[in-house]
């Protein structure tokens, strides 16, 4: 990755991460009731019944009302655990499951540990990005877990970014190791930007 690369990721991360921190208790839960509803909606036109999702933090588009939801209508769910080696480890949601911080101050699910291959299996993931543009490329936040393992997947379901409308845009800086989505969430709408990413 070129510098001037790194340095426009990171210079862009920051703003994101500032605008985040402003948004206000009320905004945040209408954006979660949004999210919820754009990805119940968005499970249903796949058929899902198998996903992986993320736990949000005080700061991210609310996921865990929808991952609550899902696992009560019988949804198996898989949350990410991080991994010391860069990868993600992979846990069933539950809706006793207890809840810890991992790596990075992430929220995690605590429970027993499937192992990196286990997303294999699902019909849809679901994960989080700092910024997505309107060719699908993702700006995550800098570590490369979804990279990784989006990269090494045999076959890869549809891969939708979870991100507050502002964050969607025309173009974020990338390099040859950021891998693309398919679509994008956000509290208002989801947009597909291409069919499949392979």
């Amino acid at each position: 990755m070129s510098d001037a690369i790194a340095d426009a990721k990171r210079a862009l991360r920051a703003e994101l991460r500032e605008r985040r921190q402003l948004i206000t208790p009320q905004a945040r839960e209408l954006a979660e009731a949004g999210i919820r509803d754009q990805l119940d909606a968005l499970v249903a036109e796949h058929g899902a019944r198998s996903i992986s999702c993320f736990l949000s933090t005080t700061t991210e588009p609310g996921t865990r009302s929808f991952v609550t939801d899902a696992v009560a209508r019988g949804i198996r769910v898989l949350l990410p655990v991080t991994r010391t080696d860069g990868l993600l480890d992979w846990a069933v949601a539950t809706d006793d499951g207890d809840i810890a911080e991992g790596m990075f101050g992430l929220p995690e699910p605590v429970g027993e540990l499937l192992g990196p291959i286990a997303v294999n299996d699902v019909d849809l993931l679901i994960i989080p990005a700092a910024s997505v543009d309107c060719s699908g490329m993702r700006l995550g936040w800098g570590r490369g877990f979804y990279d990784k393992t989006l990269g090494s997947m045999e076959r890869c379901p549809p891969v939708y970014a979870v991100v507050f409308d502002s964050e969607f845009v025309d173009q974020v800086p990338s390099d040859e190791l950021d891998q693309p989505v398919t679509g994008v969430v956000t509290p208002t709408r989801t947009i597909t930007l291409a069919p499949s990413r392979r």
